[in-house]
Parts: structure tokens; sequence; C-alpha cells
């Protein structure tokens, strides 16, 4: 049992690392890897910009670990992880942390589990009681009465967010006929109402047990840190957590579709939308930085193709969007536009074809090529000027580490997108943009289905 520090705040002295920041002369991003003896991966990094610490732990676990049946369980834990463990109350996580002036959230996708929290460097001892407490101590304060509060927060969250939602279904919808029913990724993240409502103690018990051990696990720990007072301290909170059962890395596993599918679904809403999804490859894999460039040019801003045509031009869009989804195991692009009033989704889908033909055929021009790089390399950059948070230096680092085994993909991961070539993006717009390898959603106000694509 971890008792709660009884002498935070605490300060160290942190002369001997008197360093200015995170970034070196050469623009790298330092830090220090290592593992403990129950498998939980510790990646440390010093930022001395300013007097903060960022503790971010990801768990190797997403709704793709669920089975049909079962779905949800993961998203479910990220509330029930907020709901108290053995030695920290439901609600002392929120207070203690909010009350020393930091900042905290969670998020839960396909592939994994994210916590962070910020504060003043001398609450750092705090961040890593709370957040050890509920990796070995979490099930024994767990109750029935606390997961079914939970089960009934995450079914109102399901109705405001998907049901009750207009257009919320949509990706519901696509999930489902883009994978085969036994895909890990052909239910959402927040599962099924019926799933939710029937998990049990036992079951979630059972998921946390297999999924939430540290070996399944990467801490970061970033910011103004002293590391052998931070090393000490890891060893303290998380050295005694045993490992739990090995969990297997999943494969990449992605469907072919040879015949485009086409489905239509009636909403309340008040204009139709158009929505267009492909598989295309991994998170990281041969394509993917080309692919997200594709899509920039395509979509992301008002000089992009997309926008320009639907909304400035022709004027029968209210909006367009394009987005590539990367993913452990399979990746997918979705376009989503939103048609003008009496306009009909024929007419969209024919300028989106049209553009994407045209794209396919010709290529970026000169202007698009330097625009889609020098946006990833600011985007990647500003990034960078954040010790904590979604995104920011030590979620980036644990994503590397999750996904492939190496934090340092940090100071690689930009040329994947400054080296490539016109003509590799282009290539990879014709491999994976074809027509009839697409699922095509179209969603239309109730009673109104004369104005879907056929």
């Amino acid at each position: 049992m971890i008792a709660i520090p009884s002498n935070y705040p605490i300060e160290f002295n942190e002369s001997k690392y008197n360093d200015q920041g995170s970034m070196p002369l050469n623009g790298a991003v330092t830090y220090e890897k290592y593992t403990l003896d129950n498998g939980l991966d510790v990646i440390l990094h010093i930022d001395r910009t300013v007097p903060v610490v960022s503790v971010n732990l990801w768990y190797h676990v997403g709704s793709a670990r669920e089975v049909r049946g079962k779905s949800g369980f993961a998203h479910l834990f990220e509330h029930m992880m907020f709901q108290g463990s053995q030695n920290a109350a439901a609600g002392l996580h929120f207070k203690l942390i909010e009350d020393a002036g930091g900042t905290l959230n969670g998020s839960t996708t396909t592939d994994r589990t994210n916590y962070w929290a910020t504060v003043p460097k001398n609450y750092l001892e705090l961040l890593l009681w709370l957040e050890s407490d509920r990796m070995g101590w979490l099930l024994p304060a767990m109750t029935e009465k606390k997961l079914h509060t939970q089960i009934d927060v995450v079914k109102n969250e399901r109705r405001q967010n998907y049901d009750n939602r207009p257009y919320g279904l949509a990706f519901e919808i696509l999930s489902e006929h883009l994978y085969p029913e036994d895909h890990p990724y052909s239910w959402t993240t927040i599962g099924s109402m019926e799933d939710i409502g029937n998990a049990s103690l036992g079951d979630v018990t059972a998921f946390f047990k297999q999924y939430y051990g540290p070996n399944n696990a990467s801490l970061c720990i970033g910011g103004d840190i002293d590391i052998e007072k931070t090393k000490s301290l890891v060893s303290q909170y998380f050295g005694s957590i045993p490992s739990g059962p090995p969990v297997a890395k999943m494969k990449p596993r992605i469907p072919d579709i040879r015949d485009a599918i086409y489905l239509t679904h009636e909403d309340n809403v008040q204009l139709p939308r158009l929505y267009m999804a492909w598989h295309t490859t991994h998170v990281y894999g041969h394509d993917d930085a080309e692919m997200d460039l594709v899509i920039d040019a395509l979509s992301h801003g008002k000089n992009s193709r997309l926008y320009r045509s639907l909304v400035y031009e022709k004027q029968i869009a209210q909006d367009v969007s394009f987005m590539h989804i990367s993913r452990e195991i399979g990746s997918i692009a979705i376009v989503v536009a939103t048609a003008r009033p009496d306009i009909s989704l024929h007419q969209i889908k024919q300028t989106i074809d049209e553009d994407i033909d045209a794209f396919v055929s010709d290529g970026l021009t000169d202007r698009e090529f330097d625009r889609v790089r020098n946006a990833q390399k600011s985007s990647f950059t500003y990034s960078l000027q954040r010790v904590g948070g979604f995104f920011g230096v030590t979620d980036r680092l644990n994503e590397y580490n999750i996904f492939l085994g190496d934090p340092g993909f940090i100071n690689n991961d930009l040329t994947r997108y400054l080296d490539t070539t016109k003509e590799n993006i282009r290539s990879a717009a014709g491999r994976y943009l074809e027509p009839n390898k697409r699922v095509v959603l179209n969603i239309v106000p109730k009673g109104k289905t004369e104005l879907a694509f056929k």
C-alpha cells in the first residue's frame, strides 16, 4: 500500500541540471528512457523553460482490445480511473491537482488510453502518487455503485454525442460497413448502449487486470525536473506494482473493399450531408505521411481544392472537411460535406470526385506542395513548445514509444513530410482514393431521401 505523500509540495536542488531548456542547439528533443523490472517504460525529459512538470501516462489499450458484445470498456475505464483508488478517494484526483494550480485530462481512442496532468514543479510527487495508486490499487476501491454511476454517465454521453446529436451516428454507421463484424474497429470507442448497460463488475475487473498493468504502459515525465530525484520517486511509487499478463502486439488488418458501398440514413437534420470513407495504410506505415499531405492539399484551408470548388466557386456546400485518421492496425480517410439548402448530394459527390480525379491525374502544384509541407512543419514545431497536454512533448514521446518502441522518433518524424516528393503524394492518392473502394453515406432530413446520391 502507498500512502499519500506527507511532505508535498517538495523542492529539489537541481543545480547539477542547469541546462536552459528542452531544445539543444541542434534542435533535437532530449530524453532518457529506461524500464522498471515490472515492465513499465519510463521516459524523462528536461525542459527548464518554465518551472512546471507534466506527467503523461499511456496505456496501450483502446476499444480495439475489446470484443464484440463487450464494447466500450476502455472508454468506461477512462471514467472509472477518476472514481477513486484505495488510497485516493473519489474526486480527490481532480481536487488535489486543481488546488495545486494544475490542469489534467484523459482520452481514449481505438488504440490507447492516456492521462496527463501539468502542475508547478514542486508538486511532482503528488502526481506520481495519484497516478501510481490508480494503476496499482484501483480495483480494491471499485464497487458496483461506482460502476453503475459511471455507466449512466457514459450512456448520457452517448445520447448527447451520438444518438441525439445531428449526424451523430455517421461514424458508427461507417465503421460497421468499413470493417467486417469481427474487426475491432467495427464498433466505436464509446461502445453500444446495450454493451455499456450490460457491463458487469466481473467483466470490467477482468479487462483492467489484462490491460492496465505497468508492462502495458508508458510513463513520460517532462519539465523542470531533477533526473535522479525523479528516478527515485518513480521507483518508490511504481516499482512495487506487479506486472500484468503479457499483451500481444496487434498487427495491421486492413480490409479490402472491392465494390463501393452506398448507404442512406434519415436523421433529424435540416441539411443533407455526404460522407465518403476509404481504407488507407496504418499509423507510421508506408504512405501514412503522404496521405496526411493528400488530405491537407484537398481540404485544409480556404485555398484548398475542395473548399474552393464546393464552397466558393459552385456554392453548393456549406462546409467540407477531409480527415486522415491514422490508427495502429488500419487508417481511414473520410471526406465530409454539408450541402446548402435544396442541393442534392449527387452534385456534392460529383464535384468531390472531379477534384480527386484531377489530383490523382495531375498531382500537386508547386505552391500546394510548399503549403502542405510548411503547414506540417509549423504544426509540429508549435506542439513542441508545450511540455504537457495533448500533443505536447511528453504526449508525443509516449506515442512514439507505444507505437514504435522508440521515443527518439520525435526527432525524425517531421522528415517523413519534408523529404517526400510530389509524385509520392500523387501516387498515394491514386492507390487509396479509388471510387470503387469506399463507403459512401448519405445523411438526409427525414422524408427527403430524394436528396441522397443513388
